[in-house]
């Protein structure tokens, strides 16, 4: 009996080293206490003049007083644009993923049949202009941190409140290692079923429990609010990580997890 409790203990030691979050020399919070909520891709409707991560989007969420939480990956000659999808079908109508087409044949297309265009980070950037805080969310959809490089050069000239996120561990990694001072945050989920080879499995598992933290040490953890029970997102909350959740689409599902979490990211609905 005494021999299971050690191995108990130890194990539960093992699990808690592997999913704690940052726990000194924290990054500063303070602006993002302040502002709990962040307009997924901008306050925006497909069916209008201000679709998903778009300018007129971004702007109306500035208008209205709301953070913003963006997407931002590479083009094909390494240019960095806000757009949340792989490929550009759904948004755009065309074949091809994002990173097949150069930055200015990008700047040809529309958003959802609108007079918007695909941004630049640069643009969204200047349009902000500091006057609310933002969500970064890094896209690896090919596993290059050449994108956490390229965009921390304008970032660090920003003079606005900002973080960082992404689902996968290696953007955290890159700002573990070169920007400790940027609030990074851990984005998760029960992406298991995303998963298409037995590989794709264990590394998704390892991210969905947050396994992976021992290597990125995260200030928040950005979990999808279906989830709220995971058990590593309420250790990783109990032990002092910020708790930010998405996507939140309507009043009566925000009241349900109003208390399990700290920052909300939301759309189709307006939050107060």
């Amino acid at each position: 009996m005494k021999v299971l409790l050690i191995i108990i203990i130890i194990l539960l030691a093992l699990y808690l080293f592997l999913t704690a979050p940052r726990m000194i020399n924290r990054a500063d919070r303070t602006p993002f206490m302040k502002q709990k909520f962040y307009a997924h891709r901008g306050l925006f409707d497909n069916e209008s003049d201000a679709p998903e991560n778009s300018l007129a989007a971004f702007e109306k969420a500035v208008d209205a007083g709301y953070g913003i939480e963006m997407d931002v990956q590479l083009t094909k000659d390494d240019r960095l644009v806000v757009f949340h999808d792989a490929t550009l079908k759904r948004m755009c109508g065309i074949k091809g993923n994002v990173w097949d087409y150069t930055l200015e044949e990008l700047q040809q297309l529309r958003l959802a049949e609108s007079k918007e265009r695909i941004p630049t980070f640069e643009e969204v950037l200047n349009l902000v202009a500091g006057r609310v805080p933002l969500i970064v969310e890094y896209k690896l959809d090919r596993p290059l941190t050449k994108v956490c490089e390229l965009a921390n050069e304008l970032l660090s000239q920003y003079k606005g409140d900002y973080c960082i996120e992404s689902f996968h561990p290696f953007a955290l990694m890159w700002y573990k290692k070169h920007r400790p001072d940027v609030l990074r945050g851990q984005l998760s989920g029960n992406l298991k079923e995303y998963a298409k080879t037995p590989k794709m499995k264990i590394f998704y598992t390892l991210v969905t429990y947050l396994l992976t933290n021992v290597l990125t040490r995260p200030d928040f953890i950005a979990y999808d609010h279906l989830y709220v029970n995971n058990i590593s997102r309420r250790v990783c909350k109990w032990l002092g990580a910020l708790s930010v959740t998405y996507t939140v689409k309507s009043v009566e599902r925000y009241k349900e997890v109003k208390n399990d979490f700290d920052l909300f990211i939301f759309d189709s609905c307006i939050l107060k």
